[in-house]
This record gives C-alpha cells, structure tokens and sequence, in this order.
C-alpha cells in the first residue's frame, strides 16, 4: 500500500508505514525535542520501542500517564513533562484517550490556570491566544478519530464530568494514519472502538442538524466500517480490513461536527459513572436508542440500511446492528458490563446535561433517559 496525502481540513498522511515519515517531518520544521503522549498500556507494548526507532535525530521524551478516560490531572502532568523536557511539540501517539491529552497538553504548558479553564462551558472560559507548541498525531486504535477533531473531552477530576475544550487550534499539523500501528490491538478492543466508529457516523447522519458534506461522509463511513469491522475483528492481520476501520473512524470524527445525538450523551454518562470505555459504551446503548428514533427519521434508516446491505430497509437495521454487535464479541445488557441499578438516577442527571442529544433525532426527556438506560440493563 502507498501512503497518500490529501487534507480536509487536516493534512493526513495515510497508508501502511506512514510512522516512519515523522522524525523527517518534524526535522524539516527544525523541530528536535517533541514529547510523546501516550496512555500506560501503550508504553508497555513494542509498538512504542518500535515508533521510537524511527525517530533518529530527534531528543524524545515520553509522557505515559494518560490511563482509562482522559482527566484533567492527567494533562497538567503532560504539561509539567512538556516544560521539564523543553519540549518543542507534541507527538500523540494512542487512542482517544492519549490523543485528547495530547492535544491540549499544549495549552496547559503555554498558558495560565487550569486546563478546566478552557472548556466551551466553564461561566469564564479562558481564551485560547497564544500560539501552540506544534502538534502531530498517530492513532493506534481505529474509533474515536481524535487525530482529526479539533476538541478534546476531558473529565473534571473532581465531578468527573466530561468537559469540552474546542478551538480550530487544537486541529493536528499532520496527522499520520498508520493502518499497521493497529495490527496488534486486541480483539475485544477492535470490536469496541470500531462500534465508537460506526456510532458517529451513524448519529451524525441521523442528527436534523443541516451539513450535507458530513452527510455524504458519514453515509460512506458507515458503509465502509460494516464491511470491514468483523473482518478486522475476526482477522486481525488483515491490512485492508485494518486500513478501512481506521478511514472510517477519520470519516466518523470529520461528519460529527455536524453534531451527534442520544447514544453518545449515554455513553457519556456511562463513562463518568461506571468509567466504561467509549466505544463498549456506544455499542451498547445503539440500538436501544436507535429504536426508539427510528419513527422520527424513516428515510434516514432506509438509508442507512442501503448502504449496509441490509435486506429489509429501515426496520431491519436495528435487527442487524443487534446480530453485528454479536458477531464482534460484544453481547449482554449493561447489568452484565457492571452497571448498577442504584447508578440510573446519576446516569440520567449525566445524560441530560450532556449537549449531544441535544441534536437527537427525537427530544429527549429525563424519563427518555430513564427508559432507555432500564431497556438497555
């Protein structure tokens, strides 16, 4: 496979070795002392030593302290790692998780106060005015597409509700898109950011919100993460599969900023509440909560199912997202992932002040909440 360049808006370098293109390009911009931000997991596995290789010439230092879902400590201490490195930019190498910290380490290092600070809703949100160390970033799962948003979803330590800091800034200089870096992730893992992918193309198709740029994006997404995510899953050397699953997670995370709905604003909650992984948390509330919309946006499921292959038309495809989930190992209610009972009231508090559903195709009500998280247990 080749690697091609192409930008929309971000520059992406993508293709198989795409890795081994970055000590180059950072050199070329007379940039010698980047800090790599990782999660714990990652900087345990050979796929960091083996990136580091490839990075002759340049003075690395790593910060590994990003772990489960990104929190506010977690991006201060990148921005003590980044100020005691002298570090001159940023290499997120990572999921979701490494990728958002990595993104607003910079704003951390360069600016005053609290990362908190600079979410979008903070009463007096700090402005983002000074320029930001340069920024490259490499996904090694293929789910969230943090390497092309310009936001970062960050948790308050304290209330460990999930903040949004957002500004075009936060966009990556170059992303590099290496399928290969996601040949090793685990089964389970795959399963679970691969139906975060297919969710935000699914919702942000489904959103009224008018973009038809991101709808014809997340239509082509969607297509492309159904063909290729039992694959990846059931053949996790397969490069094509894995180089699919990772344009469909970048097609994902362009066509949200048309906005997403309902399952995201549950898996929000259940990320605070029960620390569940995104992705898991996505898969399964959909089609639960697809269900009950599928009544205000008929011609989207028919849609939606089109391009799925999906035999039936729109009322089949939640059926068939049920039998998908299935087939990549993710089975069982939210009882059976940990989720308690007594959690539903502060599950519901959470989703509600979640902005996502905000853009449902249906208005969602606390007692909606209530309904669809009992349906889901």
């Amino acid at each position: 496979m080749s690697v091609n360049s192409f930008s929309f808006p971000t520059s992406i370098k993508f293709g198989a070795g795409a890795r081994k293109e970055v000590a180059g390009h950072l050199l070329s911009r007379g940039l010698k002392r980047p800090l790599i931000v990782t999660d714990k997991a990652i900087a345990m596995l050979p796929v960091l030593a083996e990136f580091k290789r490839y990075l002759d010439g340049l003075q690395v230092s790593v910060y590994a302290g990003v772990s489960g879902n990104p929190t506010a400590r977690q991006v201060m201490d990148g921005a003590e790692a980044f100020k005691s490195h002298r570090a001159d930019s940023v290499i997120g190498f990572g999921g979701g998780a490494a990728l958002d910290v990595a993104k607003v380490v910079g704003i951390a290092a360069t600016h005053g106060g609290h990362i908190i600070d600079y979410a979008w809703d903070h009463p007096q949100v700090k402005p983002i005015d000074k320029e930001l160390p340069y920024f490259v970033a490499l996904p090694t799962t293929a789910g969230t597409g943090s390497e092309v948003g310009r936001s970062a979803v960050i948790s308050d330590d304290d209330t460990h509700l999930k903040r949004i800091i957002f500004s075009p800034k936060l966009l990556a200089c170059v992303v590099f898109a290496d399928p290969e870096l996601t040949l090793t992730v685990p089964p389970h893992v795959t399963a679970a950011t691969g139906m975060d992918a297919l969710t935000h193309n699914i919702e942000s198709y489904l959103s009224p919100a008018y973009h038809p740029l991101c709808d014809g994006i997340a239509l082509e997404g969607t297509r492309i993460a159904a063909r290729a995510l039992v694959k990846a899953v059931a053949e996790p050397q397969n490069l094509q599969a894995r180089s699919d699953m990772m344009m469909a997670s970048m097609m994902g995370a362009i066509a949200f900023q048309k906005d997403l709905g309902a399952v995201h604003s549950c898996a929000h909650a259940l990320g605070a509440v029960c620390d569940m992984h995104h992705g898991l948390g996505n898969a399964l509330m959909i089609d639960t909560v697809l269900a009950w919309n599928h009544e205000a946006a008929p011609e989207k499921f028919d849609e939606l199912a089109h391009v799925c292959k999906v035999s039936g038309g729109g009322q089949a495809f939640v059926p068939w997202l049920k039998q998908l989930k299935t087939r990549v190992g993710i089975t069982g209610g939210l009882r059976d992932h940990g989720v308690r009972d007594d959690q539903l009231p502060r599950l519901v508090e959470i989703a509600m002040a979640d902005i996502c559903h905000l853009t449902n195709p249906r208005p969602v009500t606390a007692a909606d909440f209530r309904r669809l998280f009992e349906q889901a247990m």
